[in-house]
């Protein structure tokens, strides 16, 4: 089941940081709109549809004025992307705007016309979403977080917090295909570091709980691949490591917000602030097969001291120095 949000109940979601009229039906149904296929839920999207809308707001794009937006959220569901890319659709919106490998290649399954940005993407060229990064061909284009390549610096940053680590946890949605090539990445590094792996692997939430029953006791560390999955259950599965006394390593504030350990990656918002410039290209009349992919240029360090004190663990001054943002 996917979740529709209306146009309060998304204003409440995001705080009130976009002020968005509110405008009759009839009149919304001739404005050109976009289709918002949010991956996990409102609370978690809140700050990235912010930075999407402000910034659309720049280019004179707003909503119930100039623009339409509907927004659906698939809650880290691959068959909601589906559901949602199949709606939009339906509706000829003029763009939809994904988050993620699964949900862009949900959209571009259901349509060969319609062009899709995503706000992120994993790595869109080996998992044949686009042709190249210089041209994307086809009617995708946006952004790519080229998750597997931080994979190096994440690790390197464990190692200053837990001492003496060497037996490493892998937590990820195989059912991924980023995913996928993300553990690989963490799990040929790892070894180079010296480290053992211990793989546990997920598709559905339900398989989170025995993931954690099936690590072994020895591991002294969790690095979590994120995803749509992931994210939706990040509370569970910061719960879960808690309590195994498991150090956790992230890609996004997101889960460290709720209680991981620390993130090391891409500005999301920024990436979806960014989508906003493709979105006006295309509405303006470009090909979204001519726009080039980009790459993020913002990375942050989120760390959270409570976790922290909670397992025992105190993070170097020289890394939280470096923190784009300490969770107290």
């Amino acid at each position: 089941m996917t979740v529709t949000i209306g146009r309060r109940e998304l204003l409440a979601a995001l705080g009130g940081a976009a002020a968005w009229p509110l405008a009759a039906s009839a009149q919304q149904a001739k404005l050109p709109t976009i289709g918002f296929q949010g991956a996990t839920t409102p609370l978690a999207e809140s700050q990235r549809i912010a930075a999407f809308v402000r910034r659309l707001r720049e280019f004179d794009w707003i909503e119930g004025r100039t623009i339409a937006i509907e927004v659906r959220f698939a809650e880290g569901r691959n068959e909601g992307f589906a559901e949602i890319a199949a709606e939009f659709v339906r509706r000829k919106v003029d763009v939809i705007v994904t988050e993620g490998t699964a949900s862009t290649f949900a959209a571009k399954q259901a349509t060969s016309v319609i062009p899709i940005v995503s706000a992120v993407m994993g790595d869109p060229v080996s998992t044949g979403l686009v042709a190249s990064l210089a041209r994307a061909g086809g009617n995708v284009t946006g952004l790519s977080s080229q998750t597997a390549d931080l994979a190096s610096k994440r690790l390197e940053l464990l190692r200053e917090v837990v001492p003496g680590l060497r037996r490493l946890a892998i937590l990820g949605n195989v059912g991924n295909s980023v995913t996928v090539l993300e553990m690989r990445e963490v799990q040929a590094t790892a070894r180079r570091f010296g480290l053992e792996v211990d793989t546990s692997e997920i598709r559905r939430a339900e398989d989170i709980a025995p993931a954690f029953d099936a690590l072994s006791s020895r591991a002294q560390a969790l690095y979590v691949a994120g995803d749509p999955l992931v994210t939706t259950n990040r509370i569970r599965i910061n719960t879960l490591a808690l309590g195994a006394r498991l150090p956790t390593l992230y890609s996004s504030r997101e889960y460290v917000e709720v209680g991981g350990l620390m993130s090391y990656g891409p500005n999301f918002p920024d990436l979806f602030r960014r989508a906003a410039d493709f979105v006006d290209k295309i509405l303006r009349g470009a090909k979204p097969g001519d726009i080039p992919i980009e790459q993020p240029t913002k990375f942050d360090l989120v760390v959270n001291v409570t976790t922290a004190k909670a397992l025992g663990l105190t993070f170097p001054d020289k890394l939280l120095a470096l923190a784009d943002e300490v969770i107290e």
